[in-house]
């Protein structure tokens, strides 16, 4: 019996000699290796030129709504933020309650000229990007850039003041 268990492992060991004795093939680098061993040529890519006239307008626009929008949501702020501690501890559907969910609406409305001018920036980054128009994309990316800052400090706002409400 158990010279059936070890049959397996003697027919295997007249194999393992065979590959000791100098049959496998060499690990030596051959001449066929290494013939793409050569640095891929330079790609020269003209930077962007600076921003095209027609835009320049459009993002400035899109800066002054955006400051306005800024202002809007400040002005809004202390309001909301005053309805919202007032209504801590209010059952929800009080009437306490109900004015700091309608400040909230107030604050966010408040920010739309932001989000718009956010928007129409992403969708001309987007258009000019697959177009291939680079041609002042460093002043629209730093302009958008800009923007979300301002947009995701005002996100953070609005959640801590939702935040706050119960029922939230």
């Amino acid at each position: 019996m158990r010279a059936l268990l070890f049959a397996p492992l003697l027919l295997s060991l007249p194999a393992c000699a065979a590959t000791q004795a100098g049959d496998e093939p060499s690990l030596a680098r051959r001449s066929v290796e290494g013939r793409f061993d050569v640095a891929p040529p330079a790609v020269i890519a003209a930077p962007p030129g600076p921003l095209p006239t027609d835009l320049a307008g459009r993002l400035q626009r899109w800066e002054s709504d955006a400051a306005a929008g800024q202002q809007a949501f400040a002005a809004e702020r202390e309001g909301a933020a005053s309805a919202v501690s007032a209504a801590a501890g209010a059952p929800v559907a009080s009437e306490r309650w109900v004015v700091a969910q309608q400040a909230i609406s107030r604050l966010t409305a408040a920010r739309a000229p932001l989000t718009g001018a956010l928007a129409d920036i992403d969708r001309l980054y987007i258009d000019r990007s697959a177009e291939e128009a680079i041609d002042g994309l460093p002043a629209i990316y730093a302009l958008r850039d800009r923007l979300a800052g301002l947009a995701s400090t005002q996100d953070a706002i609005l959640e801590a003041l939702n935040g706050q409400l119960p029922g939230q």
